[in-house]
């Protein structure tokens, strides 16, 4: 097995948990989830995607230092874990704050999980977690010997993005010294723990990679198929001549300049498309995703990959038209923050069906798409427009002040109510939209995990 274990849920099942498992009367209770996997050479995760609640009513017995209860009750759930290749999670809670694994605990997840490896046979390993009053989990992977090993860290991917992990106990380098004051040791010490995927590495990407690695982030995968061209040296931080005159790929341009930092920062690259499935994998394996992509095609599948693999995603969109007069009409953009389950780029319109299938096939098929683009079947196909690096980093500072209000709550105003945001430069405003209610086509594939075809996807088949 990997030696990284990590847990992944939804605010929404977070809240469902605890209403069930803190009723009010002090006893311990007792929930199943079904979990989709993500089993990767950087570590197993485990994604909720089906929550079961063990009825009080139904438990033989629970007091405030345990709970028993008969394990038929799961049998539906414990066969489509068999079937799908997928794992179980226990939950119960400790109402006295108890924060650690009693004796019992013990006994009851060597017998429970004994059984349930039986049951899949696959050796992949099963979890149980113990949640607290104030919300906080710990837990561990349960594997086919019956040994316990220490889940590294749990997310909840709501409003706030929250973890629960064992502290590192490192101290605060001088470089990071102004991000302590302003966010806490704790908000520091977190960024040092999380592995950031940025996919697109151009005139918003780069600047969020600047970012990322000057507040702290020590981990952080790059991913951009190009190379730097002169015409690219307006807008990528950091890009040189020398970069454009050797075709230099994107992301090495970007990885050097972040190891010029001192910062630290560990820097992945892949000089490949979205559509690897080694790519698509190893994004899986990030905490946290921004999307700084063009395309129609990359940017529902970053939002299909932070769906199934319960991931937090930031999408970043700048639009700029001339008017070809050599004035300006529209310099605007937006930041979407996605939380999986709930709505996502295509319920909230930022694009459609017939727009997704168009660009499929213009990746896919050039030769079909340029035959439909001149009949006419496709409408309003993309030209490549004006960039402007002051408008691209006021959309990347966005982006990543958003991400810090997520992880270190800060706004006065609900944080639902800033899952998407606008600006426009013309008209000089700042808004924030409604983002509609959950997408019937995604919000039924969260947590889901591994599965063939990756991503329940004909692009990975």
């Amino acid at each position: 097995m990997n030696d990284s274990f990590v847990l992944r849920l939804t605010g929404d099942q977070h809240t469902q948990l605890r209403s069930h498992l803190f009723p009010g009367d002090g006893n311990e209770a007792v929930a199943l989830a079904l979990c989709g996997r993500l089993n990767h050479a950087h570590g197993h995760a485990l994604c909720v995607y089906q929550i079961l609640l063990v009825p009080h009513s139904q438990c033989r017995e629970r007091t405030p230092e345990r709970v028993t209860w008969d394990t038929s009750i799961g049998r539906d759930l414990f066969q489509k874990a068999a079937e799908k290749g997928m794992g179980i999670l226990k939950i119960h809670s400790h109402p006295e704050g108890y924060k650690r694994f009693s004796k019992y605990d013990d006994r009851s997840d060597k017998e429970l999980f004994s059984s349930l490896h039986s049951w899949t046979d696959d050796g992949m390993p099963h979890a149980s977690v113990v949640m607290l009053p104030d919300g906080s989990m710990f837990g561990r992977i349960v594997d086919p010997d019956g040994n316990f090993q220490p889940i590294s860290k749990i997310s909840v991917v709501g409003d706030d993005i929250l973890f629960f992990r064992e502290q590192s106990g490192r101290p605060v380098d001088q470089a990071q010294i102004r991000t302590s004051q302003t966010f806490g040791d704790k908000t520091t010490s977190l960024l040092k723990q999380l592995r950031i995927g940025i996919v697109g590495c151009s005139g918003t990407g780069s600047w969020v990679a600047e970012q990322l690695a000057r507040l702290g982030v020590e981990d952080l995968l790059l991913v951009d198929p190009d190379i730097v061209e002169e015409k690219n040296l307006n807008r990528i931080v950091n890009s040189t001549e020398d970069d454009a005159l050797n075709a230099r790929a994107k992301v090495l341009s970007l990885q050097d300049a972040i190891s010029r930092h001192g910062t630290k920062t560990k820097v992945s690259v892949w000089k490949e498309t979205l559509f690897s499935l080694e790519v698509a994998a190893a994004l899986a394996t990030c905490d946290i995703i921004f999307g700084c992509m063009d395309s129609i095609e990359g940017r529902d599948t970053l939002n299909r990959i932070a769906t199934f693999y319960t991931i937090p995603y930031f999408d970043l969109g700048v639009r700029l038209d001339a008017d070809g007069a050599g004035g300006i009409q529209n310099v605007s953009g937006a930041v979407h923050y996605l939380i999986p389950g709930g709505s996502s780029l295509l319920s909230r319109g930022v694009y459609t069906s017939e727009g997704l299938r168009a660009d499929s096939l213009k990746r896919t098929n050039p030769e079909q798409y340029k035959c439909e683009a001149k009949e006419g079947y496709i409408k309003g196909a993309k030209v490549e427009s004006p960039a402007v690096i002051s408008v691209n980093g006021f959309c990347a500072s966005m982006a990543v002040n958003e991400f810090l209000a997520r992880i270190h709550p800060y706004r006065l105003s609900p944080q639902s109510e800033a899952r998407w945001q606008q600006f426009d430069l013309v008209n000089s405003f700042w808004q924030q939209a409604d983002e509609g209610g959950r997408c019937p086509v995604l919000s039924k594939h969260s947590g889901r995990g591994d599965m063939n075809p990756f991503l329940n996807s004909m692009s990975y088949a």
